[in-house]
């Protein structure tokens, strides 16, 4: 029960930020409607379709598809900038970020899947909604770098319920993940902790003397 009430939860948050970009953008209601939608169901449902085990279940419980549309309802009357909803957001976001990696792993490696494309699934179930939505306004996925860490939450909460799902302990798993990918993003995003980006790390090797400097003016006549 606790954990459908983080997984709502974090549905409506992302509803709640997918229609803050619809605000910032300008959009409609429909455009309000389509970004809350995806932002807060599209990674579950990006899951249950590469996993092949029926209906995704956005569709099949009405709850889900209620409460997206709901986030998208109090984004578009209500312009949420103050400092204490932000904080309220990042941490409902933080705490789904965790349980969706979890599920999405739980549910890769109960249908059969080995641990390595279990994780996969439970990193793509966390961030893909946030990746639909910025592609679909013609944005960079945030995930892909330049901001704090938020995939590296979802990827460590991914492997703890790797490890304690073959243990037979999933409500610890789940727990876990949650508990760890919120610490890690809300930490990483309040000290701006970020991953490398390309050329912060780049392994330099001197250029080769060749050919060599007595060789670089010609031939030598005999």
């Amino acid at each position: 029960m606790l954990f459908d009430v983080v997984d709502l939860m974090g549905v409506l948050a992302n509803g709640v930020l997918g229609g803050a970009v619809a605000r910032h953008l300008k959009f409609d209601l429909v455009g309000f409607t389509v970004l809350a939608v995806v932002s807060g169901l599209g990674g579950g449902m990006l899951r249950d379709v590469l996993l092949q085990v029926g209906f995704p279940v956005a569709l099949t419980n009405s709850a889900y598809l209620s409460t997206a549309i709901a986030g998208a309802v109090i984004a578009f009357f209500l312009h949420l900038r103050g400092k204490w909803t932000n904080r309220v957001l990042i941490v409902a976001d933080a705490l789904s970020l965790g349980c969706w990696a979890a599920t999405g792993t739980s549910k890769a490696l109960a249908a059969g899947l080995n641990w390595l494309p279990a994780i996969m699934i439970g990193v793509i179930t966390a961030v893909g909604g946030g990746m639909i939505r910025d592609i679909a306004v013609g944005q960079v996925p945030r995930v892909f770098g330049g901001n704090t860490l938020y995939a590296t939450g979802a990827l460590i909460g991914s492997l703890e319920m790797a490890v304690l799902y073959s243990l037979d302990l999933p409500n610890w798993g789940m727990a876990a993940a949650i508990l760890t990918s919120a610490t890690v993003t809300v930490v990483a995003r309040r000290r701006g902790w970020r991953l490398p980006g390309a050329g912060e790390w780049d392994v330099r090797f001197p250029r080769p003397d060749w050919p060599p400097a007595r060789f670089r003016r010609g031939r030598r006549k005999p």
